[in-house]
């Protein structure tokens, strides 16, 4: 399968070859509901949405192996390694700065972004995102996290947007991109609460947060006893609906894309914004559970997808 997508997207190095593969095990292995949905594309595009996620991949492996006994000095000389190397293959086109099996993801992301055309501040602003998980553990209000997301979350929906293809100027389809990748980065801070305070971080609003009496203490309580105290619900429930609302912005720009494309994000954005009804069914006890969407509805979800994948591919082809 994977070499047949590959001949489609027109790669035929044997190095490449590799690293696209290599870029599609992380995808499989760590994105399962991303994967999933990336398979009601078509074949020629998935190589280069697995190259963006291997890459987006490999920065999370540097920032939080819990396994890592590098020191954040060390961890962000890492990240400007993988920046540099990235900036001088892109950008300077120095084709001597190879990729080294540490960075698999490298040869693919570069080849995926000459071909689309992905601009490297898209890549600059990810990375400055990721250089501020090194560092920042709280975030004072809407407008830091909104900072934050921009170059962690929004930027990804704005890489995915030229292999998508719209049928519009690209900048009109890029605030419901944009937007898209919001939602679903918010989705997993409201279902990964206490991961992340296991590291020792909060991506929710602290003033939001204190508009309903919740602290660092009071959520570290909550993470410790494994419970949802009742000032935490109320300050989730007001997260959740504001996940909710950028949802439905970014399901109206569904329309905007490639009709080969929409079954893709349609589903993406189906299956995601169901975490976030496990999470109410959950009565947000995301302390003690983790909000999943079981595999018979995926499966459900991508079947409904490919169906209309299909229908879109035959009315292509005409009679």
């Amino acid at each position: 399968m994977i070499s047949s997508e590959l001949d489609a997207a027109g790669v035929h190095d044997p190095a490449l070859r590799d690293a696209y593969r290599r870029c599609r095990t992380l995808n499989a292995e760590y994105g399962r509901t991303f994967f999933l949905a990336t398979r009601l594309l078509a074949p020629h595009q998935r190589p280069a949405v697995h190259a963006l996620y291997g890459f987006a991949r490999r920065t999370d492996d540097i920032l939080d192996d819990f396994d890592s006994v590098l020191s954040t000095d060390e961890k962000a000389e890492r990240l400007q390694r993988l920046a540099t190397q990235l900036f001088n293959r892109l950008v300077q086109s120095d084709a001597s700065d190879d990729a080294s099996d540490d960075d698999p993801a490298l040869g693919a992301v570069v080849h995926t972004a000459q071909k689309y055309d992905i601009a490297w501040a898209l890549f600059d602003d990810f990375l400055g995102s990721m250089r501020m998980d090194l560092t920042v553990t709280d975030y004072p209000d809407r407008g830091a996290l909104d900072r934050y997301m921009y170059g962690s979350a929004e930027v990804i929906g704005l890489q995915l947007l030229p292999v998508l293809g719209t049928i519009c100027p690209r900048e009109e389809a890029a605030p419901y991109a944009a937007a898209l990748g919001k939602a679903f980065q918010l989705t997993n801070f409201l279902r990964d609460v206490d991961e992340d305070l296991e590291r020792g971080r909060i991506y929710l609003p602290a003033d939001e947060l204190a508009a309903h009496h919740v602290d660092r203490d009071l959520l570290m309580w909550c993470h410790q006893n494994r419970r949802t105290d009742k000032r935490v619900r109320r300050a989730l429930v007001a997260q959740h609906a504001e996940t909710r609302r950028i949802y439905e912005y970014a399901r109206t720009g569904i329309s905007l894309l490639a009709p080969r494309s929409r079954p893709c994000v349609a589903a993406a954005l189906t299956l995601y914004s169901e975490i976030l009804d496990c999470i109410e069914e959950l009565d947000f006890a995301v302390f003690s559970q983790r909000a999943t969407v079981g595999t018979s509805r995926r499966i459900r979800v991508a079947a409904n997808g490919l169906a209309k994948a299909w229908a879109v591919q035959l009315r292509a082809l005409g009679p």
